[in-house]
């Protein structure tokens, strides 16, 4: 099975969001499906069932590895570069 290989490189304790919702969705007037919250940065973004796809595309400008659900009673983590729940 494989494994993600970047969760052992988080900050710890994980960054404080830095909003509480997708800022460029709101930037754009557009309602984000569900939040993501980045663990490198803090940075909030939409999940790929949204329009503009703001988490991934904060990952592919920044190469940051994993994010974790922003939503509430939900705790499971993605890894971008390995491709699996971290």
């Amino acid at each position: 099975m494989k494994q993600c290989t970047h969760a052992d490189a988080l900050p710890h304790p994980e960054p404080v969001p830095l909003s509480e919702t997708c800022p460029v969705c709101l930037a754009h007037g557009t309602h984000p499906v569900q939040l993501r919250l980045c663990l490198s940065c803090g940075f909030v973004g939409c999940c790929d069932s949204s329009p503009g796809r703001h988490a991934t595309g904060h990952h592919e400008e920044t190469g940051h590895p994993v994010m974790r659900t922003f939503e509430p009673g939900e705790a499971w983590r993605w890894c971008f570069v390995d491709h699996v729940l971290a």
